[in-house]
């Protein structure tokens, strides 16, 4: 059996099991679940430096992709940037193919069955997230994870948009953000003699010389393996293990388990140097006019271990006036606002004043849909910009020293003077990304940019982000590359460019 078939299957029988009365409903999303994992594997097989993939020619219908092995895959003329699920269809050889593991599993390139097992799980959990009732654009949330449990669908571009190896039905339901439920973090006792700490650990989450370590009850049950006797009611965000406490901070939990590309445990690094983070991050956020606010770490702790941690955020909701909304970029596309040419463009404009203005004092964001929010008027006019979770920005020393900006003490992986590694890091996160996901197509994005750039300082940052390929992080290559360390890239056609 495909990999396709067996991970719609397993998930059926699992959710005949424990929901029975949405089994109709799962088949009737399984076909847009298909065609949305299958463009977003399109794009990957059109742009990104595929191995092997020998050449790619445009023809009047589409695209023509050449294989190594003399194979020839036909396809829709691919956009970059388009959000909507285009692709219902692709051809190899004489073959259609509609589903995306069913081909990555024909195609039979290197690790190309451990790749179709995952976009069979994409696909099976997709559909399941879209069982809910769905969003009314018009009834707008009044808390900071209700707009965040709108996002059904995960990653705009990623074709692992919503793989959770190890999750079972009943897990999904349990904790997955899109189906609205309350969780019950464990609070772990363990020694503070034990434990790294940074920040302020909360009198709350202390039993007498003992931290309470907020725990993700998955990871209790499947990495931990061990129980608990006190809880904390917590809503999970699109994070999946990042929850919100009703009038308390976000908690990021230690998640052993594979979410989209990465296993999503906390460094003990990342512990000790959060602290600094933060300080850092209200440094930058004090540059920018008002226009940008980095979410506090409150605390950050770890049993010295990157399986049982947790670190303590303030809420991006507390910077909202009355009548504003903090609104996540990835959640736009789910509040109604038309999405016209000047709204995208005075977006456009204050994401990239913040984004470029903070990569030339030296500190290039990773400002993708989850990590940048906006701040909305009460009439859907974007503010201000909310910033939350600094583990994976970069910095330059050469370029803070220039500012007469002192350099954190930050580990070793964040700090680089590289200009192509700073931009890839800004433009392939906030560009090709956040903003593109927002636009929604190659065309819509360049108008928003034109735009915007016409009002931005001139400086070499804003030069290449108007004549050079937009970099972006190549998940697809990543994803079948084991073994490989760290990011690896393709270079998208740039929308101004084109125009």
């Amino acid at each position: 059996m495909h990999p396709a078939a067996t991970a719609e299957a397993e998930v059926a029988d699992e959710l005949a099991a424990v929901r029975p009365g949405l089994l109709a409903r799962y088949a009737a999303a399984l076909p847009g679940a298909r065609a949305a994992v299958l463009t977003r594997l399109w794009r990957a097989l059109a742009h990104e430096p595929l191995p092997w993939i020998t050449g790619r020619e445009p023809v009047s219908d589409g695209l023509v992709l050449r294989l190594a092995d003399g194979r020839r895959l036909h396809g829709p003329a691919a956009d970059p940037y388009r959000t909507d699920a285009y692709v219902t269809g692709v051809r190899l050889g004489a073959a259609p193919y509609g589903d995306p593991a069913r081909l990555m599993a024909d195609l039979a390139v290197p690790h190309s069955a451990g790749f179709a097992a995952e976009l069979g799980h994409s696909v099976a959990s997709l559909a399941l997230s879209r069982t809910g009732p769905g969003n009314h654009p018009d009834e707008w949330p009044d808390s900071d994870w209700g707009w965040e449990q709108r996002v059904t669908d995960g990653h705009p571009f990623h074709p692992n948009c919503r793989a959770r190896p190890g999750f079972s039905v009943a897990e999904q339901f349990a904790y997955g953000p899109e189906h609205g439920p309350v969780v019950e973090l464990g609070l772990v006792p363990v020694p503070a003699s034990a434990c790294l700490v940074t920040g302020r650990w909360p009198r709350e989450l202390r039993d007498g010389e003992r931290l309470l370590l907020p725990v993700h009850p998955w990871q209790a049950a499947h990495v931990l393996k061990r129980s608990y006797d006190r809880t904390l009611a917590a809503h999970p965000l699109m994070s999946l293990r990042t929850l919100a406490v009703p009038g308390g901070p976000h908690v990021k939990t230690a998640l052993g388990a594979r979410l989209t590309s990465s296993v999503r445990d906390i460094s003990v690094a990342s512990i000790a140097a959060s602290d600094t983070l933060s300080a850092f991050g209200r440094e930058l956020a004090a540059r920018t006019d008002g226009l940008l606010h980095v979410t506090r770490t409150l605390g950050a702790a770890t049993a010295h271990s990157p399986d049982l941690a947790a670190v303590l955020r303030e809420s991006p909701g507390v910077r909202a006036a009355p009548g504003e909304h903090v609104v996540p970029v990835a959640a736009l596309a789910t509040t109604g606002l038309p999405r016209s040419p000047s709204w995208l463009a005075g977006f456009a404009r204050l994401a990239l004043t913040v984004g470029l203005g903070l990569l030339e004092l030296g500190a290039a964001l990773e400002a993708h849909g989850q990590n940048l929010l906006v701040v909305l008027s009460a009439s859907g006019e974007p503010l201000r910009l909310v910033y939350r979770d600094l583990a994976d920005i970069r910095v330059s020393p050469a370029r803070l020293a220039r500012h007469g900006v002192a350099v954190p003490d930050l580990p070793a992986r964040m700090l680089t003077d590289d200009p192509a590694a700073l931009r890839r890091k800004l433009f392939g996160s906030l560009v090709a990304g956040a903003l593109a996901g927002t636009a929604g197509s190659a065309a819509a994005l360049g108008a928003a940019l034109e735009t915007a750039v016409r009002e931005l300082p001139p400086s070499p940052d804003l030069v290449a982000l108007c004549e050079e390929p937009l970099p972006v992080k190549a998940l697809t290559l990543m994803r079948m590359s084991p073994g490989v360390d760290g990011d690896l890239w393709a270079l998208l056609p740039n929308p101004l460019v084109s125009r």
